[in-house]
């Protein structure tokens, strides 16, 4: 049967394709939503991007017929541009009327009088509240969304003889002919007969074969591996054959921490990056980092103080004197073998040979995430880290951010590599904090 959706200006600018991810239903959008997205297409990020796409392919569909009345779609439905109706009625339910959500609530409630069923598509949670309550079906765009329970580890246990094991061990490396495992997928493998016999696996999806770790006892920069998900991040991180790493972790599990002491090693012990090229999401409750004083990288470094202090963290195990390792930080930034760089502008750019960290990959939406790893040149890896329990963006939550869209996307890539890091290593005292808090 057919339906009618009420879209919301967040699913738009969330992604402009949103347009026409409705099939064959009926898709309205209320005149407030073409106002909002007008003040959003000026913005020069992700969302005005979405806000200017979206307004050409209205434009476009106002060509093909009266969009008032309703355009039809090539998959059978159709989108029309509602004006404002049961505005007034609004006020008796104590809305202010002025507000464009409620001019969206408004529309919905039009239509629900006229007969219909409409279904209010927003990732606002309080207008698919203040929806609920006025009688109107809510849901938020389901569209790329991740089971956050169901998300892929990047690591399992098998049981086997440990003749097998022993085999594995001997011949360093042992066929695997069963498809239970994905590319690049890590393996713990325990013996049947005693628990205590194990060994470290990585699956070979071309070979289809387990091998081993090549990079187990590896110190990048002193940072020593501190559990088995650490091992296997480090693997992911030194492995020149995986261009592409997801780190997945409650703060403290050591994401960023492993990641610029890899990304170190390969740059400058290995010189095989040219630089070390590390960004964040910008944020704050503005979402600019224009509203600081001081040149752009003062300004960065507001936000990007957790990589410092990471970077500090490094230095510290190498160098004894804290004036040495201030020196040796604004040594490898100077050169520009650790550049800082904020999100907005990686966009539009081609970065070969070099190590791309994206700290905080979970504020970005998949579209974002998407920009920022086609501008992966040659010779480029890149590594996403994140918390997808610690969203800061308003639109996003734990089942729809980028990075767990990237994890489902790609897990079973050869280029591909992922692990879920579960144990913090930070302190007792963050350890206790992310357990109880």
């Amino acid at each position: 049967m057919k339906k009618t959706f009420v879209v919301d200006t967040n699913v738009i600018l969330h992604s402009h394709q949103a347009l026409f991810s409705f099939k064959e239903h009926d898709v309205v959008i209320p005149l407030g939503v073409i106002e909002e997205l007008d003040r959003f297409k000026s913005v020069n990020d992700e969302k005005g991007r979405e806000a200017r796409q979206a307004s050409r392919e209205l434009d476009q569909l106002r060509l093909k017929g009266n969009i008032a009345q309703g355009v039809e779609l090539p998959s059978g439905g159709s989108i029309q541009i509602m004006l404002d109706a049961e505005i007034e009625s609004l006020e008796q339910f104590g809305l202010d009327k002025r507000k464009v959500d409620n001019r969206i609530l408004a529309c919905a409630l039009h239509l629900k009088n006229k007969g219909l069923e409409p279904i209010l598509v927003s990732k606002d949670i309080n207008c698919r509240i203040k929806a609920n309550a006025l009688g109107i079906n809510a849901e938020d765009f389901e569209t790329n969304k991740i089971d956050i329970d169901e998300l892929y580890t990047g690591w399992c246990e098998i049981i086997m003889p440990a003749a097998r094991i022993e085999t594995f061990i001997r011949e360093e490396g042992l066929v695997y002919e069963e498809d239970d495992l994905f590319k690049n997928e890590f393996v713990l493998l325990k013996a049947a007969e005693n628990e205590n016999k194990t060994a470290l696996a990585k699956y070979d999806g071309a070979q289809k074969k387990l091998l081993p770790l090549f990079h187990l006892n590896s110190k990048p920069w002193g940072v020593e591996p501190m559990n088995l998900q650490q091992k296997f991040a480090i693997e992911l991180l030194l492995c020149n054959e995986i261009q592409l790493v997801t780190l997945v972790g409650r703060a403290g599990t050591g994401k960023t921490l492993l990641a610029l002491a890899c990304g170190l090693q390969k740059t400058i012990d290995e010189h095989m990056f040219r630089k070390l090229l590390v960004s964040r999401p910008i944020m704050p409750l503005g979402k600019d980092i224009g509203y600081l004083p001081g040149s752009k990288d003062e300004k960065l470094s507001h936000w990007m103080q957790p990589i410092f202090d990471n970077l500090e963290f490094v230095m510290d195990r190498l160098y004894k004197n804290s004036d040495d390792v201030d020196k040796k930080i604004r040594f490898l930034i100077e050169s520009q073998k650790i550049q800082i760089e904020a999100i907005t502008y990686i966009r539009g750019r081609s970065i070969p040979k070099q190590f791309l960290i994206v700290d905080e990959a979970q504020n970005l939406t998949p579209h974002e995430v998407k920009t920022i790893i086609s501008r992966a040149g040659e010779g480029t890896k890149v590594v996403l880290t994140g918390d997808p329990y610690q969203i800061d963006n308003p639109y996003l939550d734990s089942s729809s951010n980028g990075l767990n869209f990237v994890i489902e996307k790609f897990k079973d890539h050869n280029l591909f590599g992922h692990i879920i890091l579960h144990k913090s290593e930070r302190s007792s005292l963050s350890a206790l904090a992310s357990e109880v808090l």
